[in-house]
C-alpha cells in the first residue's frame, strides 16, 4: 500500500481522540469512514495490543462429515489413490478377460459393470471433494484477512514511527538552532567588547 500524502495541518486538534488523530494522521480519512479492518487494526495500534490470530484459525470445528469430506480429498488427491485405482482397474479387466475362457468372468467385455461403480465413484467422490475444497476456501479467505489485518498494522505501526522519529528530529533541530542562535548572540557580545577596548 502506497503511503497517502498526508494534509497538512497545524496539528492534532486538542479534543481529538486517538482513534481519530491516527486514521487522520496514517490513512488520510476520518475513523467512521474506515473499513471495519482497518478500524480494527487502528484500534490495535492505538491500544498497543498484540495481533492475535482468528481462534477460529486454529479450532477444529468440524463435523464427522467435514471431516470425512477433507479425508476423501486427501485420500482421492494422492498418487497412492491413482496407482492403487489403476491396479484394480488393471485386475478388473484381466480377471474378466481371462476368466471369461474359464466362465468365471463377473462383468465380461465391453465392462458395463465397471463403468457402471467408475460413474458412480466419480459421482459420490466429486461433490465430496467440491465440499472440502469449499471449507479449504473459507478457511483460506480467513486466513488471508488475518494476514492482510497483520501486514496494514505492521505497514501503519512503521508510518507511526517514522511521524514520532521526524517529530524527534525536528525537536532536536530546533534545540540545537536555539543553542546556535545562543552562542552567536555570545559571540557578537564578546566581539562588541573586543571592539571596545580597541
Amino acid at each position: 500500500m502506497a503511503r497517502v500524502a498526508k494534509p497538512k495541518t497545524a496539528g492534532p486538534r486538542p479534543s481529538e481522540e486517538p482513534h481519530e488523530r491516527l486514521s487522520r494522521e496514517l490513512l488520510a480519512c476520518r475513523y467512521k469512514d474506515l473499513t471495519p479492518i482497518q478500524r480494527s487494526v487502528i484500534d490495535l495500534v492505538v491500544t498497543e495490543a498484540p495481533t492475535a490470530s482468528d481462534p477460529m484459525l486454529r479450532a477444529d470445528d468440524r463435523t464427522f462429515g467435514q471431516r470425512l469430506a477433507d479425508q476423501v480429498a486427501a485420500v482421492g488427491g494422492s498418487w497412492g489413490f491413482i496407482i492403487g485405482f489403476g491396479v484394480a482397474l488393471v485386475l478388473w479387466i484381466g480377471w474378466n478377460v481371462v476368466g471369461h475362457y474359464w466362465r468365471v468372468a463377473f462383468d465380461p467385455y465391453p465392462f458395463i459393470f465397471l463403468n457402471l461403480m467408475l460413474s458412480m465413484v466419480a459421482a459420490i467422490q466429486a461433490p465430496v471433494i467440491m465440499m472440502s475444497q469449499n471449507r479449504a476456501a473459507i478457511r483460506d479467505r480467513e486466513a488471508a484477512e488475518h494476514d492482510y489485518v497483520v501486514n496494514l498494522r505492521a505497514e501503519l505501526e512503521i508510518m507511526h514511527l517514522h511521524d514520532k522519529i521526524d517529530a524527534m528530529r525536528e525537536g532536536q533541530m530546533m534545540a540545537m538552532l536555539k543553542k546556535q542562535n545562543e552562542a552567536i548572540r555570545l559571540l557578537k557580545v564578546q566581539v562588541g567588547k573586543l571592539a571596545e577596548r580597541k
